[in-house]
């Protein structure tokens, strides 16, 4: 008897971490396991996702670009999925999908889990407002910050995914090029693909770093670069990329899957080798 199988599905997706978590939690657990990466651009993601489900597919994870439109394909959502708008999980029921937003708390529980940070209280400012802003965003609220201010180069995007989180006065939207304006923050989270299109440099204002503020790039490995480089030369106490997310928002998908969460820090510590090795290598 094969292996149930299951997927993740972006463009691009070569670069995906997800097969090495998946069969690494898979070979902790004892469960056999077929997860595959499966490039699909917008155009062709509805299909795919049908044929990879037609073939035997019965879950999958989703990245970039399809996580708001992999949220209007499914039947049934989860309620942190509906707040963000965005689904980066899919559990097959029956004929048709449900879907479920792991991101914010795998993002939640490296920070405060993995890196000890208190996000309580703490001024948090969200760079981006597409899939990926709206996986973590309600997750940061429920985590007891004091404020989110999300910021988009395009103002009406922010505005919605603000609009979409109904707690006025608590998360607003900036004009990107009126950064400098919003004061300093506690946390800064580079939820855009800037650093996936061009490796340009990053930058922010300065006026935005205090002597606590961490910086988060969702991305990892060479797409996090610039981000982290501005957050290292700006003085900000801690920056990360965002391996530590990917690997707890993957725990949190295998356990819907396959009804047990697996141990996570050493798979991260293992990912953490190999990048390192391939560092040296370069």
């Amino acid at each position: 008897m094969s292996a149930a199988r299951y997927a993740v599905f972006g463009q691009p997706i070569a670069h995906s971490q997800s097969p090495r978590i998946q069969a690494a939690f898979g070979r902790a657990e004892g469960i056999e396991i077929d997860y595959r990466a499966i490039e699909a651009s917008p155009q062709e993601f509805a299909a795919a996702l049908e044929a990879f489900a037609a073939g035997g597919g019965v879950g999958a994870n989703v990245t970039l670009p399809h996580k708001e439109a992999a949220f209007a394909l499914c039947a049934t959502t989860t309620s942190r999925a509906q707040r963000a708008g965005a689904v980066n999980t899919l559990l097959r029921k029956g004929t048709r999908w449900h879907g479920d937003n792991t991101d914010g708390i795998g993002l939640v529980r490296d920070l405060t889990g993995r890196h000890g940070l208190d996000l309580r209280g703490r001024r948090v400012l969200l760079l981006g407002a597409g899939g990926a802003a709206r996986g973590v965003a309600p997750a940061l609220l429920d985590a007891g910050i004091l404020e989110l201010v999300v910021a988009n180069r395009t103002p009406e995007r922010a505005d919605a995914l603000v609009d979409a989180m109904s707690e006025p006065g608590r998360a607003i939207s900036a004009y990107w090029e009126a950064l400098r304006e919003q004061g300093d923050f506690e946390l800064i989270i580079n939820a855009t693909s800037a650093g996936r299109s061009d490796g340009a440099a990053f930058s922010l204002p300065l006026s935005l770093v205090n002597s606590l503020t961490t910086a988060v790039d969702l991305n990892y490995g060479e797409a996090a670069i610039p981000f982290l480089a501005w957050a290292r030369a700006a003085g900000c106490r801690n920056y990360f990329d965002g391996l530590g997310m990917l690997v707890e928002q993957a725990a949190e998908s295998f356990q819907q899957w396959h009804g047990v969460r697996p141990g996570t820090d050493e798979v991260y510590a293992g990912l953490r080798e190999r990048a390192a090795t391939l560092v040296t290598a370069d």
